[in-house]
């Protein structure tokens, strides 16, 4: 049995991802994690897992948890998630971290010769095509974590790129689906964090009120599966039981069904290529789907222009996005300012069509840093 790192131990996937390891894998060795700011789980975590290296957000925690943990290795921040990535014992590599943090570590963890299973959309928005020249190099294995990847990751094996004729991603449409736009204009935060399926974190949850996380998705799925963009297709699905669909040129639709339980594809990553028992699958039920409505979800149209520019744009996207999530969390924004906030960086922000991984940095921090300062309430 390989070892296990797992970046964002302490947030929603990370959790769910520590749950499949007790059940499925319980002699699987953790070597590495990252933990948050919540003291009491992140000892909770430690207690019953006992890693040997463990990344903490700030310097000031490491004393306290170095004298609680004598024997476990304690780094902390941007360069301790470097450090935990470059350990030179080989392992499973989980990404499990929310925003652009992730996308650093995740290319450390495939120069080390880490396979990658990745939950950070991040990472392949902004330098997809980086992720993906660095995998061939380094021939390492790179498993998407994401429920409507993993569907189609499963649909797509033994199958042939030149036999599909569409992809299809599907989505819930948040908190906000049954409304229209006139009626999120007082929509508050608590309002967006109440997702009708799904228990996720705040970010990810927002994502899905403007459907930008879709957006991210279908720029993903481009650099995992190499489809155009005009074979990546998105529509409405309420229940979140069917997760993708793949259309082939023979006629043929093979469509994933599952629980929304982001259990399921964190345990198919972690056992690939055998399964792991873990649910029973779910009763059939009445499934309902409907297209996308580009006008109602101006973010995800944003996405797929975005994702066919290529360049820096996907990375300007992502930060601007990023940022105003921020903002919008804090009370500094509305939640259709982060709608004008992204589609106007996206709009102004000059593009480079083959930018460097050190451009993409850069870009990403200068992004941010004008989105907060411009509209951050002092």
């Amino acid at each position: 049995m390989r070892g296990i790192y797992l970046l964002g131990a302490a947030g929603s996937i990370g959790t769910q991802t520590l749950d499949v390891i007790e059940q499925t894998m319980p002699s699987i060795k953790i070597i590495g994690l990252s933990l948050g700011s919540n003291h009491v789980l992140n000892h909770d975590i430690l207690s019953r897992f006992k890693p040997t290296l463990v990344c903490l957000r700030q310097e000031k925690d490491s004393l306290v948890y170095k004298e609680k943990y004598p024997e476990i290795t304690f780094v902390y921040g941007e360069q301790g998630l470097l450090t935990l990535a470059s350990y030179p014992i080989t392992g499973l590599f989980i990404n499990a971290l929310s925003g652009s943090a992730g996308l650093l570590p995740t290319v450390e963890a495939i120069k080390q010769g880490k396979d990658i299973a990745l939950a950070n959309k991040e990472t392949l928005v902004m330098a997809g095509d980086h992720i993906n020249e660095l995998i061939k190099t380094y021939h390492v294995d790179l498993y998407p974590i994401d429920s409507e990847h993993s569907a189609l990751w499963q649909l797509l094996r033994g199958e042939m790129v030149e036999d599909i004729d569409k992809m299809v991603i599907t989505a819930s449409g948040g908190s906000f689906r049954d409304l229209r736009r006139e009626d999120l204009i007082h929509v508050t935060v608590e309002d967006a964090l109440k997702h009708p399926n799904w228990s996720m974190g705040a970010k990810i949850t927002i994502d899905s009120a403007t459907m930008m996380n879709k957006g991210l998705e279908v720029i993903e799925a481009h650099h995992l599966f190499h489809l155009p963009y005009e074979k990546i297709e998105t529509i409405l699905h309420r229940e979140s039981v069917v997760h993708g669909l793949v259309y082939f040129k023979d006629g043929t639709v093979k469509a994933s069904l599952s629980s929304s339980d982001m259990r399921i594809p964190i345990a198919y990553a972690l056992h690939y290529p055998k399964r792991a028992r873990y649910q029973n699958p779910l009763p059939l039920q009445d499934l309902h789907f409907s297209p996308m409505d580009f006008e109602r979800f101006p973010l995800l149209k944003l996405a797929y222009f975005v994702g066919e520019q290529g360049g820096l744009l996907p990375t300007v996207m992502n930060a601007a996005n990023e940022a105003a999530v921020k903002l919008f969390l804090k009370g500094d924004i509305s939640f259709l300012d982060i709608e004008n906030i992204v589609i106007e960086s996206v709009n102004t922000y000059p593009n480079h069509s083959e930018p460097s991984l050190d451009e993409i940095i850069k870009t990403n921090e200068e992004v941010q840093h004008m989105v907060l300062t411009r509209y951050e309430k002092r």
